[in-house]
């Protein structure tokens, strides 16, 4: 049986991100459709638990299948993960149990400390103008859109490795 099978779409998704591998995998997934040996590969971990891991991520309905190849005798799965136009489980309310997992990528990117180039950071709790607070949301969900589509395959030649996280949220009264 799997995740998807006995529970709610939702609840399989977030069965599916208990593992913190599977937010490095989410994350790779979305430069390129990559097989379970190029995850493995690029985590360094083994083939079995890469198979595993995306096997979890798919039955949460949280990647897809995005083709497949004969490779060796075989037939090998691409998978990718759609974060512009995820309308999957875990879209709207249900993303409120990503932040803590997240935070929790966040503080395991960071740990080496960023890279030579620039970065940018920022936070707060801020009262704006709803039209203001729109206008803003809509940049940057636009800048993340951009980003998305620029993504490349790890490793490419000419490109770095960079950390984006996003997190802009409406919060609730008190």
């Amino acid at each position: 049986m799997s995740l998807g099978d006995a529970e709610s779409g939702g609840t399989a998704a977030l069965r599916a991100l208990a593992h913190p591998v599977r937010l490095q995998i989410m994350s790779l997934l979305t430069g390129a459709a990559l097989t379970a040996a190029e995850v493995a590969r690029e985590l360094g971990i083994t083939h079995a638990n890469a198979s595993y891991h995306l096997r979890n991520l798919q039955s949460g309905g949280l990647i897809v299948v995005a083709g497949e190849e004969k490779i060796r005798g075989g037939v090998a799965k691409r998978y990718r993960y759609d974060a512009v136009n995820d309308r999957g489980p875990l879209a709207s309310e249900g993303k409120r149990a990503l932040y803590p997992a997240a935070a929790q990528e966040l503080i395991r990117r960071s740990a080496g400390g960023p890279g030579p180039g620039p970065g940018v950071l920022g936070d707060g709790e801020f009262w704006v103008d709803p039209d203001v607070w729109k206008e803003i949301r809509d940049r940057i969900a636009a800048a993340l859109v951009d980003l998305h589509a620029a993504a490349q395959p790890p490793r490419t030649p000419g490109t770095i490795r960079t950390s984006t996280t996003v997190a802009l949220f409406e919060m609730a009264a008190e």
